[in-house]
C-alpha cells in the first residue's frame, strides 16, 4: 500500500476488472485516453495477464480515497516505459468515477506518484503526455509540479479532429514534495 492524506494506492486485483471495463466503455472517461474503441471483459483479462507479468514497478495501481466512512475506488495510475539506466519513466492516471472529478484528487494522485517515483523508485525524470484539448488535466499536472517541455502537433486523431499532444515532465532537482 502506498499512502498519502486521504488517498492510497493498492495493487490491482482481478476483481477490479469489471469496474475498469465500465470506466473504459464510458466515452466521457475514455475521451482523455489514447483509447478509441470500447473494451471487452476478455480484452481486459488479457491486459491484466500481461500487466501482472510485467516488472512489478510497472504494475497498475488502484486509487482509493477515504470518503467517510470507507475507502472508495475511483481510478488507476502507474508508471510505464521505465528506463532504469536513465532513471526515467512515464506516468499515467485515470479517474473513472466521475462524481470525484474536479475535486482535486488528480493533483493529490500525481503528487503521491511523484513522491513514490523519486523516493522509492529512485527516478530522476518523470514525464507524461496529455492532449492539448484537456485543460483540466493540464492544470492538475501543473499544480503537481509538471512543466511543459514540448508539443507533438496533430499527433492523435479523435472524434474527427487532430489533437496536439503536450509533453510534460518533472526532474528530481525541480521537485518540491
Amino acid at each position: 500500500m502506498i499512502s498519502g492524506n486521504e488517498i492510497r494506492f493498492r495493487a490491482a486485483e482481478r476483481e477490479d476488472l469489471p469496474r475498469f471495463v465500465a470506466w473504459l466503455n464510458d466515452p466521457e472517461v475514455r475521451h482523455g485516453l489514447q483509447l478509441f474503441l470500447p473494451q471487452s471483459m476478455a480484452e481486459e483479462e488479457q491486459w491484466y495477464e500481461r500487466m501482472i507479468n510485467a516488472p512489478k514497478a510497472e504494475h497498475v495501481l488502484v486509487i482509493e480515497i477515504f470518503d467517510s466512512p470507507e475507502w472508495v475506488t475511483i481510478g488507476t495510475c502507474g508508471f510505464h516505459e521505465i528506463d532504469w539506466r536513465a532513471r526515467c519513466a512515464e506516468v499515467g492516471i485515470l479517474i473513472g468515477e466521475k462524481p470525484f472529478w474536479n475535486r482535486g484528487y488528480g493533483t493529490q494522485v500525481m503528487r503521491l506518484l511523484l513522491r513514490h517515483g523519486f523516493n522509492t523508485l529512485n527516478l530522476n525524470r518523470i514525464s507524461l503526455r496529455v492532449f492539448s484539448s484537456n485543460p483540466r488535466a493540464i492544470r492538475c499536472y501543473q499544480k503537481a509540479g509538471f512543466v511543459h517541455e514540448g508539443q507533438q502537433r496533430q499527433a492523435y486523431y479523435q472524434d474527427g479532429d487532430y489533437l496536439d499532444v503536450l509533453l510534460m515532465s518533472v526532474i528530481r532537482t525541480e521537485w518540491k514534495e
